[in-house]
């Protein structure tokens, strides 16, 4: 159950939001909880939730472009048609994530952990996505034209049908 202090700063807008995240070192290393949240496409482009606690919140159709979700964990969330380009997913944890015909343009996903994720139909054009971890990821039809995918783990993905063989290893 999400933080519900966080949940009303976040209702309140990204500015104000972003202001709060900053303010002092204290919120700063605060890990914001929005577990199960409900921000069914919310406006939260260039939005701070480093390190915030997103697992199973429905962020379907969410603007979430230029957002800070470093280290964040959205185990199991429902990311279905949100637009993350040009986000910063670096060392996130998208286990059982729903990212079917999500927009990752060149969105940063280094050593993200998208094990046993769904990507059907995602958009990974120019995405860095070194190091990442897709053991068992359901990458079928996926755009992966100039995506960077230096190291990252295949390990059981199913990469039937990709979209975009001009890729970077």
């Amino acid at each position: 159950m999400a933080n519900q202090k966080h949940l009303d700063l976040l209702s309140s807008g990204k500015i104000l939001w972003n202001k709060w995240r900053r303010g002092s070192p204290d919120v700063q290393a605060l890990e914001p909880d929005l577990h199960g949240a409900d921000l069914f496409r919310a406006d939260l482009h260039g939005g701070d939730l480093h390190g915030a606690d997103l697992s199973e919140a429905n962020l379907q159709e969410a603007d979430l472009r230029e957002a800070d979700l470093r280290e964040a964990d959205l185990r199991s969330a429902n990311l279905r048609g949100a637009d993350l380009s040009d986000a910063n997913l670096l060392k996130a944890r998208l286990h059982w994530a729903d990212l079917r015909d999500a927009n990752l343009c060149r969105t940063n996903l280094k050593e993200a952990d998208l094990s046993k994720a769904d990507l059907r139909g995602a958009d990974l054009d120019r995405a860095i996505l070194g190091k990442a971890k897709f053991d068992e990821t359901n990458l079928s039809g996926v755009d992966l034209s100039g995506a960077d995918l230096s190291g990252a783990n295949l390990n059981k993905a199913d990469v039937r049908g990709p979209v975009g063989t001009e890729t970077r290893t």
